[in-house]
This record gives C-alpha cells, structure tokens and sequence, in this order.
C-alpha cells in the first residue's frame, strides 16, 4: 500500500540561484507586501494522527514537501530565457487558463518575451508533424480562459520519442519547459528531463498536474476537476427530472474514471439525487439477490423512479479480459454505459415490469467546459507557481496543493501510484450515507473481502 511506502520529497535544481528575482517582494513581515519564499520552507505531506504503529515525526524529506512561490534569488536571468510550453493527452477544464497564467507569470513578473507554444502535444516537437510553434504574449492569451479546449491543441502519444523531443527543445534554444498532463505525460516529461541532464543542458522541466479523474498521488485535487463534478451534478439533476417525470424512470449517467471513480463518487454526494454510484474501486455484480439489479428492481418498486451514476472503468471485470491500449498507453475500457443499459432493459422486459431508461453520456461536453471561478483561481495560482519553480531552476518536479498549500513535488514520487477512492474512507462512506445504497452489491462477500486484502 501506498501508506507504507518510502517518499522522498527532495527537488532538484540546475544549481545555484545568483540572480536577483525582478518580483520586488519583501524579506519581513510589516512592510505590506508579500514575502518572498525559501527554499527552507516546507509542508508536511502526512498531517493526520499517527496510530501506534507510526510514531515517527515525519521532519525530514520523506513527509517534508518544498514550499511553492517566488525565490528572492532565482537562477536564470529573465533577458536570457526561452520558455516552452505544451498541452498533452485528453481536453480538461481549465488548460487555458493555466497556459494564460504561465505566459502572463513569465511576461509581466520576469519580463520573459520569448515563450513559444508548441501546438497538439509532444507531436509539436517534430519536425515532420509540420506544426510550427506559436509566439505566446500576452496579448494572444488574454481572454483564452473564456474558451474551452487548448488553445494550444493536445494530443496523445509521442512522448516515447525522448531523444527527438529533446532535439526540438535544444535547437530551439528552450531552456525551461511547461509540461501540462497527466500521470502519463508527467512519466514523459521526467523521460525528457533525464535526457536533458545526460546532455549536460541547463533547462528546467516544470509539470502541471492535469488530470480531471483527480487521480494522481499526493495533491489535494488537480484542474478541473471542481468544474467537471459541476457539469457532471448539472446532467445528473437534468436526468433526475427525467426519470422522476416518467412511470418507472431510470436516468443512467455515464462519467470519466478510468480507474479512479472521484468524479462519480463527488457527483453522486453534490447531486443529492442519485440512488447508485458504480466506481472502478467496489466490485459490484449484476445477478443474483445482492446484484445491482435487483437493488434496483426494489427501489424502483419502491419509489418508482432511480438515478445511477457509473464511471468508464466501473465493472470491467464483467467483460472479457481486453489487452489493447490507445496512443498514452492507457488500456482500452469497454463501454460500461450502454452494457448497463442493455442489461437494465433486458432485465426489467423478462421480469414484465415497464420502465422507461434514459442514458447519457456527458464525457465531452465535461472535458471541454470552461473551468469555474474557483477552478479558473486553481488553475491561475498553479500557472504561477510553476513559473517561479522554474525561474529558480527548479526541475524534474510539478507543482499543486496538498493540505491546502501550493508545493513543489517530485515528479517521480506524483506518478509512482495512481490515487484511489478508499472504499474504507470517509468520502465513500459518505457517497453511501448519500446514495442508500448497499455497501457491497456482490453475493459472495468474503470472498471479494479475501480478494481484496490479497490485492492490498
């Protein structure tokens, strides 16, 4: 388990800052200005109360995270940088508004004038893609963060290609680099990072953990995923109308979670209307007297309406094993939405009960929405924070909030595991509180039980 492994939260650098930071910032309190952050400031990873099997104060760099924010000595001389910035994997809220905040941090805070876009992912970086990279100011990125999408363009794949990337960023003279993905793209981006360093090439690799499944290690949340469980509580209430307004309504809700169902499990409790929630993480079974199905034969006799929520990786085990992977590497999930569909229809006709099921599939219109306010904060204090990293030279390292506080993380400690909802956790117990629904929808329950603490 994740508990039990051993973290290192120590940040590389190019090397030494000697450069005065252009940010006036104030070295004390009193002055009315912020203060600038040393690299001696930290944030503790673990804050929870240790039980008796941990008594360990966690001061040190396995629990210790370096503070995010601007270094009154910085490592690069702004008049000499070149910064680079690309958009990688699948659309999420929030991407232009991350890229507005980079490239205003660089161009008003640091006075950097060059920073170039590089178009549709890690495929902008070569050559023969054909796709030339944008001049990025201010002016070209100002209102982007009213827009859904990339303004950049995103694309899977490619990131395998180290050497060709690293080609690119060096005959272009980049010497710091904006990686904005996921889990997939940061393992590239620390790919790249290394081959940087075997070059002998003083160039900061900064990620920005996006990811709207909030399924990486460590952080509080990552962009939009606040926005994605907003959109996705709006089609759950527009289905919940729905299914209320027919005789015997079903609304079925499709939403993102490949492998971790945070999305679903946060909808289900914001929507106060959902009756079952399905997730990759709690096995369920469609058959028998503890199936899915007839939990939901006796709610619908019961209150004659009901609203699921299943994530895309809930219930995988219910089709044939699948070995096939798309372009980011990422194993190819059957279609749960309509398989629960057809069998939900198909079950009610045999039993003679009439229903009438409506299913959506909102996925796309989610990934491509414009982000909330408090996301647009998120994602504009990340931009941010990822600039003054990498101006220090900062390098190897993402940045996000953990315990409410913007860090520096290694992006090799990020991505070691993917983030899972506990079923034994808080938040899922309160997803049953909201749901009602039985805490295992399976018929042989120690067995699942042995199952898991054997996967554990």
């Amino acid at each position: 388990m994740a508990e039990n492994m051993k973290y290192d939260f120590t940040i590389e650098t190019l090397g030494a800052c000697k450069v005065h930071s252009p940010i006036e910032l104030s070295t004390r309190h009193g002055e009315f200005r912020a203060n600038y952050v040393k690299d001696s400031t930290f944030v503790l990873n673990k804050i929870n109360v240790f039980d008796d099997q941990d008594k360990s104060n966690g001061l040190d760099a396995s629990n210790l995270m370096q503070k995010a924010g601007p270094r009154e000595m910085i490592y690069f001389n702004p008049a000499h940088v070149t910064a680079g910035i690309c958009t990688c994997g699948g659309l999420c809220p929030g991407l232009n508004d991350v890229i507005r905040a980079v490239v205003r941090c660089l161009y008003y805070r640091y006075g950097v004038k060059k920073i170039r876009g590089f178009r549709f992912g890690f495929k902008g970086f070569f050559p023969e893609s054909g796709y030339d990279t944008i001049d990025l100011t201010p002016s070209n990125v100002d209102d982007i963060h009213k827009l859904g999408g990339s303004f950049l363009g995103t694309s899977r794949g490619g990131g395998n290609r180290v050497s060709d990337i690293v080609d690119s960023v060096e005959s272009l003279g980049i010497n710091m680099l904006f990686i904005i993905g996921g889990d997939g793209t940061q393992r590239g981006s620390l790919d790249i990072a290394n081959e940087i360093e075997k070059r002998g090439l003083k160039v900061a690799v900064v990620g920005i953990p996006k990811t709207v499944d909030n399924d990486l290690l460590f952080i509080d949340r990552s962009f939009g995923f606040e926005t994605a469980v907003e959109r996705a509580t709006e089609a759950v209430t527009s289905i919940h109308m729905e299914a209320f307004s027919q005789i015997n309504g079903i609304g079925l809700v499709k939403l993102m979670g490949r492998e971790s169902g945070f999305i679903a499990t946060a909808t289900a409790i914001a929507s106060h209307e959902t009756n079952f929630c399905l997730i990759p993480e709690v096995p369920f079974e469609l058959d028998g007297p503890n199936g899915f199905l007839h939990h939901l034969e006796e709610r619908i006799k019961e209150r004659h309406h009901a609203v699921i929520i299943v994530a895309e990786g809930a219930g995988q085990e219910l089709f044939k094993a699948n070995d096939e992977t798309d372009a980011s590497g990422n194993k190819k999930l059957a279609d749960i939405g309509v398989y629960l569909r057809d069998k939900i229809n198909e079950y009610f006709k045999q039993k003679g009960i009439h229903i009438n099921l409506k299913y959506v599939d909102p996925s796309y219109q989610v990934r491509s929405s414009v982000t909330t306010a408090n996301d647009s904060i998120y994602c504009e204090r990340l931009g941010s924070y990822a600039v003054h990293a990498a101006m220090a030279g900062k390098t190897k390292m993402v940045v996000g909030l953990v315990n409410g506080k913007y860090v520096h993380i290694p992006i090799k400690m990020v991505t070691m595991k993917r983030n899972f909802v506990d079923p034994e956790g808080a938040l899922w117990r309160d997803a049953l509180d909201a749901t009602r629904q039985p805490i295992l929808m399976v018929n042989n329950f120690s067995a699942v039980v042995d199952k898991y603490m054997k996967d554990e």
